[in-house]
């Protein structure tokens, strides 16, 4: 047993040429899926959570230590989605460099970050949505926008939300990508007016203290506080750059085009991520932004209405097309895993017209809609966090082993300074997970127990790698 739970796969991206699905997603069109991923619940809400109650004006630093790791993580990815390919993502080169039991724990943990933080994201966008409705005097009642353990009897957009874009990933990936790219246009001149706007109406006496918080502190009750802890938090604002390597065997030409995607949008956007935090900490003090619509209240408080209703039209795009990359990227990783027999064959079945996982697509849609509606997930990007940063120390890993164990494997995409990246990504994603609660951890590990009776009970007996041999 000891051999098959650690019998790794034998891959190359031509491997993936006759799976079924569509390839005809551009290099640009994989920066604009990382763009959609990235750029939504982090700028729109959490840039002002972690300022006010973690690291104040700092929060600039924490977005800086939070984009360090992910870009040593990010060009670890860009290096095994080049070399290795398949639509598993990471799930995928744990496949190639660690086998099996690794691939299949790193598997179930991408299934939580990704389904989980759908469901988040939902809730989200379902309050802004409310917040529209209501300014154009046509609020939903009070009982259809709760959870029930909120006092509510559902919480109906976003329960309804994720069935609609169930619908769009049914038809197939280039209109989701077509959806995708429109939404992502609207969030960027969102962004674009709130920076003209911020520029002129900065006051630096509110960037003093810039640092009330410290670097680390962990407070009597549990929580931690300062920039170490506002990074950890902030973290989830670069979920979803990983999202652009699942869509490999849709990439034209995924070699090239997949690290382009992924270096690109996650650059862009933590540019943008420290140009806002910057100004949204300069235009009001830190202490009024511990709202969940920070950027649109901070425009606000200084009497730019009209900015600020253009601003809560920009998240509701913003927030959909990181929902829709995400349940994507979801779909993608459970069709490799049933393809490799990790997962039920029921899985992997393509619609034959569309050229899409039809069931998976909807068996998360329902699953992710009635945990959006029926549960609230306030403190869950936490969760996702911790899942996320493990998945990228265990990538970082994979480059520094296979460039050991595979020194000869075609690499269109080296990563830079190896061994020192890759080493650098582990240690500061590491890090990253050592700063979050312990709640958090215990939560995670009950999963991965989970995940782990699963692959003895079913997995194991039923790998494909495994009948193969």
């Amino acid at each position: 047993m000891s051999l098959q739970i650690f019998r790794t796969k034998l891959l190359k991206p031509d491997d993936h040429s006759g799976t079924g699905l569509h390839r005809c997603l551009s290099a640009w069109d994989l920066a604009f899926l990382g763009i959609g991923a990235i750029i939504g619940t982090g700028i729109f809400v959490l840039t002002g959570i972690a300022a006010a109650t973690m690291s104040g004006p700092a929060v600039i630093l924490s977005f800086v230590i939070a984009g360090l790791a992910c870009a040593f993580a990010a060009l670890a990815y860009a290096e095994l989605s080049a070399a290795i390919g398949g639509c598993g993502s990471a799930y995928g080169y744990s496949y190639v460099a660690f086998g099996e039991l690794f691939a299949w724990i790193i598997g179930w943990d991408l299934l939580l970050e990704y389904g989980i933080s759908v469901a988040a994201v939902a809730n989200g966008w379902s309050g802004y949505f409310n917040n529209a409705l209501t300014a154009i005097g046509l609020p939903l009642p009070e009982m259809l926008t709760k959870a029930p353990k909120l006092g509510g009897l559902i919480n109906l957009p976003a329960s309804a939300i994720i069935l609609l874009l169930m619908g769009l990933l049914i038809i197939g990936v280039k209109h989701s990508a077509r959806t995708n790219n429109a939404m992502v246009f609207i969030k960027l001149i969102t962004i674009t007016v709130f920076i003209a706007v911020a520029v002129f109406n900065v006051n630096p006496a509110n960037w003093s203290p810039f640092m009330p918080y410290g670097w680390f502190d962990t407070l009597p009750d549990g929580k931690t506080t300062g920039v170490l802890a506002g990074a950890s938090l902030v973290f989830f604002a670069y979920v979803g750059f990983d999202a652009v390597s699942t869509a490999a065997e849709e990439a034209k030409n995924p070699q090239r085009d997949l690290p382009f995607g992924i270096v690109v949008s996650l650059v862009f956007c933590t540019i943008v991520y420290i140009l806002v935090s910057g100004l949204l900490t300069g235009v009001v003090p830190y202490t009024d932004l511990n709202v969940s619509s920070p950027v649109a209240h901070a425009l606000s408080l200084i009497g730019i209405n009209w900015a600020s209703a253009l601003i809560a039209t920009g998240v509701i795009a913003g927030l959909t097309t990181v929902m829709l990359v995400l349940y994507y990227a979801l779909t993608r990783i459970i069709f490799a895993m049933s393809r490799d027999g990790l997962l039920s064959p029921f899985f992997s079945e393509l619609n034959p017209k569309t050229q899409t996982p039809v069931r998976v697509i909807v068996l998360c849609g329902i699953i992710m809609s009635l945990v959006a509606g029926f549960m609230p997930l306030g403190d869950l990007a936490e969760l996702v966090n911790i899942g996320t940063l493990a998945a990228f120390v265990l990538v970082c890993l994979g480059v520094l082993i296979l460039r050991i164990v595979k020194p000869d494997m075609p690499r269109p995409f080296r990563a830079p300074f190896h061994p020192l990246f890759p080493i650098l990504g582990m240690l500061s994603c590491g890090g990253l997970m050592a700063f979050l609660p312990a709640l958090t951890w215990l939560r995670f590990i009950l999963w991965l127990t989970l995940g782990l009776i699963i692959y003895f009970a079913y997995s194991m007996r039923h790998s494909k790698l495994a009948k193969s041999a």
